[in-house]
């Protein structure tokens, strides 16, 4: 059976298949390019992370986290409605954003494509919080900008072996 490792190389892969995974959902789904950028986006009073776990040849997290501003923005390009409160619809359309980024990132990998599942998604949102999750063999986090928008993704996560 073959083994996942998370040597430099690797971890460097894993950055690469997270931006084409994130740019492919926003440009398929939402018709806008997303880059990834360097800065952390700038904090809302409301912060809202819809969490994907990960289950099998890797267990861990994917998290996007955005400010609400940004979430209203991304369900209201998801849609095609605007948006103007933070409701189900935008908790529904973070969760599917985030559930499309993951399955694009570990569809990438051939043993994470067929041997990792993914769980439904978990929205939370407040003004105060943090999500605790057990030390990883790898962490990554990248930031990205759709139009005027920018958000984090970040990838919290150990091989099975």
């Amino acid at each position: 059976m073959a083994s996942l490792t998370t040597g430099a190389a690797e971890f460097g892969a894993y950055a690469e298949y997270l931006d084409a995974a994130v740019d492919e959902v926003f440009s398929m789904m939402m018709g806008e390019p997303c880059t990834p950028v360097n800065e952390s986006p700038m904090e809302e009073r409301e912060t809202i992370s819809a969490v994907i776990g990960l289950a099998g040849a890797m267990s861990g997290t994917c998290v996007l986290r955005v400010g609400e501003q940004v979430a209203m923005a991304m369900a209201s390009t998801l849609s095609g409605v605007t948006v103007e409160t933070i409701d189900d619809t935008v908790k529904d359309a973070l969760g599917e954003i985030s559930n499309m980024v993951a399955g694009a990132w570990k569809g990438r990998q051939p043993l994470l494509a067929s041997g990792c599942m993914l769980s439904t998604p978990t929205v939370v949102s407040g003004t105060h919080y943090q999500l605790h999750i057990q030390k990883p063999e790898f962490r990554i986090e990248r930031y990205y900008r759709f139009s005027e928008c920018s958000f984090g993704i970040s990838l919290t996560c150990e091989s099975m072996q």
